[in-house]
């Protein structure tokens, strides 16, 4: 069998540099002249030949976390595919972005970060009819896989979704502290006096303590915000640790908007929407490359303070400076 003419790296280098289009094509055509520069035909099959492997994700990973530091967050984004009508892997989903139902991929990611850093640790692609998978066991395997690896993070964070009881129970076996957000119809027992809707309660600001149905004791957080219609709106958080004072959970809320941003860096600078490859391996394997394209952008980011978006931009300005210097597009008509 004849060596790859391609391989990962090739293809994280080309999503790092390229600026638009994200194909197997366009990384075929920006690839170094020479007796051995591959042809598309080589892209497409590193990406449908090779399985789907996190684990040479969590090797570059390891160097860059504390497994013992900083939070786990666990979230999920819906990857825009509106014209896809072929690739295995798209189907319904909500988008944070569209606030309706759109055709796309969803990316299930579980974070780490301790309050400055966007480490991506593993990944999942929720394709139900595919796999028979919830999201909810995704996550529970995200957990588990974290745990095996040797995690004991100060606190995990995900949102209501991920919220159901098996999910908190399996966090409490783990011997993890969890915060997240309960829905306002979530019931509790705050006096021994019967269940009810949180919503229905009145939480001070320091928290209070309540029996969450089906689950044990929990302590309860008020925040309220004013909506974009200039409504007010409160949302309520829990946890397990009965002890964690408001500035704690606070800074820990305020910890969880790191995977919103590690979403709109992979979106916006690494393709991860841009494949159009239709198998659902070829697709996981994009994005796993992908996710591996952003782990460089954040590492130089960590180590210069360059951004992400300016250090893609450094890219194509070098070359306009390489092309100002030695024009090839000139007009001469007497030559």
């Amino acid at each position: 069998m004849n060596p790859p003419k391609c391989d990962d790296l090739d293809y994280i280098q080309f999503l790092i540099a390229a600026q638009k289009f994200f194909t197997c094509t366009e990384a075929a055509r920006c690839q170094p002249e020479g007796a051995e520069k591959p042809a598309h035909d080589a892209f497409t099959r590193l990406l449908r030949r090779s399985p789907p492997d996190t684990e040479a994700l969590w090797s570059e990973v390891k160097p860059l976390v504390r497994l013992k530091e900083g939070v786990l967050i666990l979230n999920d984004t819906t990857l825009d595919k509106p014209y896809a009508e072929k690739i295995e892997v798209v189907t319904y989903h909500w988008s944070g972005k569209h606030h309706r139902v759109v055709r796309g991929i969803n990316l299930i990611t579980l974070l780490w970060t301790e309050g400055e850093a966007h480490i991506p640790l593993d990944f999942r692609v929720y394709a139900r009819h595919l796999d028979g998978l919830t999201k909810n066991d995704h996550a529970r395997n995200l957990w588990a896989e974290a745990k095996s690896r040797g995690f004991e993070p100060e606190c995990v964070l995900f949102d209501s979704w991920y919220a159901s009881l098996e999910n908190l129970k399996q966090l409490n076996g783990l011997g993890w502290r969890w915060l997240t957000q309960l829905k306002s119809n979530r019931l509790v027992n705050p006096d021994g006096e019967g269940n009810r809707p949180v919503s229905t309660l009145s939480i001070p600001e320091e928290g209070m303590v309540v029996h969450l149905r089906g689950y044990g004791w929990a302590k309860v957080f008020p925040r309220r915000r004013v909506t974009r219609d200039g409504s007010l709106k409160t949302e309520y958080w829990a946890t397990n640790d009965l002890d964690l004072k408001r500035d704690g959970w606070e800074e820990y809320a305020g910890m969880g908007w790191r995977i919103e941003g590690y979403h709109r860096g992979l979106k916006q600078c690494c393709g991860v929407e841009r494949s159009q490859v239709r198998s659902a391996r070829g697709q996981v394997r994009h994005i796993g490359l992908a996710i591996r394209a952003f782990l460089r952008l954040e590492w130089h980011r960590l180590r210069t303070g360059l951004s992400w978006y300016k250090a893609k931009k450094g890219i194509i300005w070098e070359a306009i400076r390489t092309y100002i210097a030695n024009p090839i597009f000139t007009l001469n008509p007497t030559a």
